[in-house]
C-alpha cells in the first residue's frame, strides 16, 4: 500500500493511553518478561507443543451470542495453558489427526441469498474430490456476510438482510458438503468506527490511530491488544461454532504495515519481538472458544505477506494451532511482490507460479500442517486445477480452490 509523506488526520476516541493499560496488555508484558528471564531454553522446553504433533505438509482434520465484558484469563493459563510444574501442555480439546482436507470456496456475493449460494455450490469444479465448502462469513475489512446476533455485527453487515447461520449450513449440508466458515480477524475497518477502544490508540494523546491520511482513505484497524476486539471475536466464532460449521478458519492475523513515524506514536512492543507473541496469544484465545463449541480452527495466511516477512502469527513455540491454509493469490502475485530491495518475479503458468511460491516459503511453514489455497480470478479453471496438482506433486496433499 502506498502511503503519503505528509501529516495525517487522527480519529479522537475518550479513551486516553489505552497501550499498556488493559488487563490483556498487561499479561502480554509479564508473560513475556518470564520468557526473557528463563532464556531460549526455557521457552523451547516448556511452551513448545511435542513435534510429534505435527507432519510437514499433509492436511489436518482434524441462538443468541453477546459481545463479553468481563476480562479474559491470564496468557499464562487461558491462551498458553501449561501444568502445576509450568510445563506447557497440549490443548485438551485438539484432536490431531493428518486426514486430507479437500475444499473449494465461494465468493461473499454468493451469500446475498439462498438461490446465489446454491447456484454457486453448483458452479464448484467437479471430480476433485471435494469434501468442504468454504464460505467468507466475516470477509477482510470487517465486513459481515450473515444474519448475526452479536452486538456490533449487525452494524457491520453487508447487507440489511442476510441469511442465517442456520440457513448457510442447511444448504451446504444438502448439496453434499460439510461447511466451513472463514472469519477475518485484525484486518477490521469497521470495529474500531463503531467501538474506538478496538483500534491502535497514541500513547502521547489517546487518539485512535488510522493508516493513512483521512483524505488519501486512511482507515483504523482492530489491534490484538484490544479486548473490545478480542470479545467481539470470541462471540463472532462462537456463535458459528455452534450453528453447526465443522471448521473455521481465522484469517488476517496481521498488523498494519506500519512506518517508522507510526511506531514513533504507538506502543513500543508493536516494534518488538513482542508483538508476536500477542498476535498468537490471540489466535490460541479463538482455537480455545472454537474447540470448545464443537467445531476446528485453522489459520489462513497470505503467501504474499510471508514472502515480504510477516510471520508474526506463525511462531510454533507459542501457537496452538498446527494447520496452516496457505492463500496463493494467482493475481496479486502475477505482478510481482516487492519485499523490501527484493522483486520476486512470477511469471509462467499458474502452476509455475505456485511451484515457485510453494519453494520460497516452505521454511516459513515448516512446523505445521499446510493447506494449499489458489485463489484469483485471472486464470481459468483448468489453470488453477493444473496449478493445484502441482502442490499435491510437491506433497501439499490438502487444497482450497477459490
Amino acid at each position: 500500500m502506498k502511503f503519503r509523506n505528509k501529516g495525517r488526520k487522527i480519529y479522537k476516541t475518550k479513551e486516553k493511553n489505552y497501550y499498556g493499560k488493559s488487563p490483556i496488555g498487561k499479561a502480554f508484558s509479564i508473560g513475556l518478561s518470564v520468557l526473557l528471564i528463563g532464556g531460549i531454553g526455557f521457552i523451547g522446553y516448556s511452551v513448545a507443543e511435542p513435534l510429534v504433533n505435527y507432519s510437514k505438509k499433509t492436511g489436518d482434520d482434524k441462538s443468541s451470542v453477546s459481545v463479553e465484558t468481563t476480562a479474559d484469563a491470564e496468557i499464562t493459563s487461558e491462551m498458553f495453558p501449561t501444568d502445576s510444574n509450568g510445563e506447557r501442555i497440549a490443548n485438551p480439546h485438539q484432536s490431531v489427526n493428518f486426514e486430507t482436507y479437500r475444499a473449494a470456496a465461494v465468493k461473499e456475493n454468493d451469500l446475498m441469498s439462498a438461490d446465489t449460494l446454491k447456484m454457486a455450490i453448483d458452479r464448484l469444479p467437479t471430480g476433485q474430490k471435494i469434501e468442504y465448502v468454504e464460505v467468507p462469513l466475516k470477509a477482510t475489512g470487517g465486513r459481515i456476510y450473515y444474519s448475526s446476533s452479536v452486538p456490533y455485527a449487525y452494524q457491520a453487515q453487508a447487507y440489511e438482510t442476510m441469511m442465517s447461520l442456520d440457513e448457510i449450513v442447511s444448504i451446504i449440508k444438502k448439496a453434499g458438503y460439510k461447511p466451513v466458515a472463514i472469519v477475518s480477524t485484525f484486518n477490521d475497518n469497521i470495529l474500531p468506527v463503531v467501538d474506538g477502544q478496538s483500534g491502535y490508540i497514541t500513547t502521547d494523546t489517546g487518539e485512535q490511530w488510522i493508516d493513512n491520511d483521512y483524505e488519501a482513505g486512511g482507515k483504523p484497524w482492530a489491534s490484538p491488544y484490544s479486548q473490545t476486539t478480542l470479545n467481539y471475536l470470541k462471540s463472532i466464532v462462537t456463535e458459528i461454532a455452534i450453528s453447526g460449521f465443522d471448521r473455521i478458519i481465522c484469517s488476517d492475523f496481521e498488523y498494519p504495515h506500519f512506518r517508522e513515524s507510526d511506531l514513533e506514536m504507538l506502543d513500543p512492543e508493536l516494534a518488538g519481538p513482542e508483538r508476536q507473541m500477542a498476535m498468537t496469544a490471540a489466535a490460541n484465545l479463538l482455537n480455545e472458544t472454537i474447540l470448545e463449541n464443537g467445531a476446528k480452527m485453522f489459520i489462513e495466511v497470505s503467501a504474499s505477506e510471508l514472502l515480504k516477512g510477516y510471520t508474526d502469527v506463525l511462531q510454533p513455540m507459542l501457537l496452538n494451532v498446527n494447520t496452516i491454509v496457505l492463500d496463493i493469490d494467482l493475481d496479486e502475485i502475477s505482478n510481482g511482490i516487492y519485499a523490501g530491495t527484493t522483486v520476486y518475479d512470477f511469471g509462467g503458468k499458474a502452476s509455475d507460479k505456485v511451484e515457485k511460491m510453494l519453494k520460497l516459503v516452505e521454511e516459513d511453514l515448516a512446523d505445521f500442517n499446510v493447506a494449499v489455497r489458489i485463489s484469483g480470478s485471472s486464470e481459468s479453471m483448468s489453470e488453477v486445477i493444473s496449478a493445484r496438482d502441482k502442490a499435491v506433486d510437491k506433497g501439499y496433499s490438502s487444497f482450497v480452490i477459490g
